[in-house]
């Protein structure tokens, strides 16, 4: 039988500091995240109650916090690159898969985002302490 389970974070406003506009741009005043992060079956179907049992993401939360508010990101994909790296650093994850977009694109309206997914392999090389890129 194939199990899997997720820990799902939807529609994350963060505060952070993406791109380079000129003076007519549309500049965006913000900024969601999306983040999906498969985990062991274990973790969610547990035998008592108790955050020892289960992946504590609050501290990985806290840790996005502070890496978007980290200074100035030319591009969405340095900052998602950024958690990617975050989120290897738990053995727990197994694969992720995660979205930022960032809201208005043109005109007041319109969302632009990116998507990224890891299986396991993909994971792999962002849990060493030097990845490869």
């Amino acid at each position: 039988m194939n199990q899997h389970s997720t820990i799902e974070l939807r529609d994350l406003q963060i505060d952070t500091d993406i791109g380079t506009y000129g003076p007519d741009d549309c500049v965006p005043d913000h900024h969601w995240l999306d983040l999906t992060l498969k985990i062991r079956p274990d973790q969610v179907l547990i035998d008592a109650d108790g955050m020892d049992r289960v992946f504590d993401y609050d501290p990985l939360v806290v840790e996005i916090d502070r890496l978007a508010a980290d200074g100035h990101y030319e591009t969405q994909e340095r900052l998602m690159t950024r958690i990617v790296q975050a989120c290897a650093a738990y053995p727990d994850v197994i694969a992720l898969e995660i979205g930022l977009r960032k809201t208005p694109v043109r005109k007041g309206t319109g969302s632009l985002g990116v998507r990224l997914r890891l299986d396991a392999a993909g994971l792999a090389p962002w849990r060493s302490p030097t990845p490869q890129r």
